[in-house]
């Protein structure tokens, strides 16, 4: 009967134990939760913004800025550092403490640095820790107001005919390749590409005429579209865009494997700690639930799009795929 008891007291006992092993399992992520939850900054918290002061990035970097001071008690500046295509700004993050006090605030270029041997083949990737996207947006071809132009389709047809002179306005490196796989797709060898140092003056040249197309994000654009001064044709993401329900994606009107977003995203130096990130981005997401801060989204022609680290990393993994390939196929030098 000792033997058999005991036998039937450690059957028990071990059952016990298997009923447990969830539990005890999860008591490191439960941990590392309240950890992340208890993080603040102790100091002045900076987010760089590579780019020049006035644009989408700069917009919602400041709209959240703010909302994040209220929540730490601690001031957030936003500090607009550009030139060499935003890797002045970038390296300032790269070369930071990794104690989550300086962020950077940056878009889907950051991950064609590695091919621009102007550059020196800098991987600002490898040497950052993603935070969260904040936002996201399809990129969008725009065309001049002065052409009778509605539609892809009549864009190319334009751009075809003898004499034609079409020219395409790019600034960053994404909008490049996506100028060179336009010409590409649509046999438009002739298409001069002219390359340009922000936005803004794309837009100018394209409200005056002198520029047939350009390859950008929605901000700059939208308002003129509304006015008639430009016309969106195409955006390039896989459904219409929430602000523009009546423009047709680039697949819809034809031009296909054109697949373009843009992200506005948050990243910490290389080597910060997980639950430093996990508690950026958990207030990060905090702060999106305020109106200001969607506005701003909204009038950059994105929609939220808050994330942990890790599904930020994958988006990034996803889109460096494709910008690779491009990048490949087309070289930026």
């Amino acid at each position: 009967m000792g033997p058999r008891g005991g036998c039937r007291w450690s059957e028990t006992r071990m059952k016990t134990a298997l009923l447990l092993i969830p539990a005890l399992l999860a008591l490191p992520s439960a941990h590392a939760q309240q950890a992340a939850q208890g993080w603040k900054p102790s100091r002045p918290v900076t987010i760089v913004v590579p780019y020049a002061p006035g644009g989408g990035t700069d917009a919602t970097a400041r709209a959240v800025a703010r909302r994040l001071s209220e929540a730490w008690g601690q001031p957030v500046l936003v500090e607009n550092i550009g030139g060499a295509d935003g890797l002045i700004g970038t390296r300032r993050v790269m070369d930071a403490r990794p104690d989550g006090q300086t962020l950077l605030l940056q878009v889907p270029s950051l991950l064609l640095m590695k091919y621009q041997s102007s550059l020196k083949g800098v991987n600002p990737v490898a040497r950052l820790e993603p935070v969260s996207a904040l936002s996201m947006s399809p990129t969008a071809v725009v065309v001049t107001g002065k052409l009778p132009i509605h539609s892809l389709a009549e864009l190319a047809a334009y751009c075809r005919k003898p004499g034609a002179a079409c020219s395409a306005g790019s600034g960053e490196n994404s909008s490049k390749l996506r100028a060179r796989l336009f010409a590409d797709s649509y046999g438009l060898h002739d298409l001069a590409i002219v390359n340009y140092k922000g936005t803004s003056p794309i837009i100018s040249d394209l409200v005056s005429g002198n520029l047939t197309m350009a390859f950008t994000g929605l901000t700059a654009a939208l308002p003129l579209h509304k006015s008639g001064q430009l016309r969106i044709v195409a955006t390039n993401g896989d459904q219409r865009a929430a602000a523009l329900p009546d423009v047709p994606t680039s697949t819809e009107a034809g031009w296909a494997h054109a697949y373009s977003v843009t992200w506005y995203g948050l990243f910490a130096p290389k080597g910060t700690p997980q639950r430093i990130t996990s508690a950026l981005a958990q207030a990060v997401k905090e702060s999106g639930r305020f109106e200001d801060v969607q506005d701003a989204i909204a009038l950059a022609g994105g929609e939220p799009r808050f994330s942990t680290p890790a599904e930020f990393l994958a988006q990034i993994a996803r889109d460096d795929a494709l910008l690779s390939a491009r990048a490949a196929k087309y070289p930026l030098d």
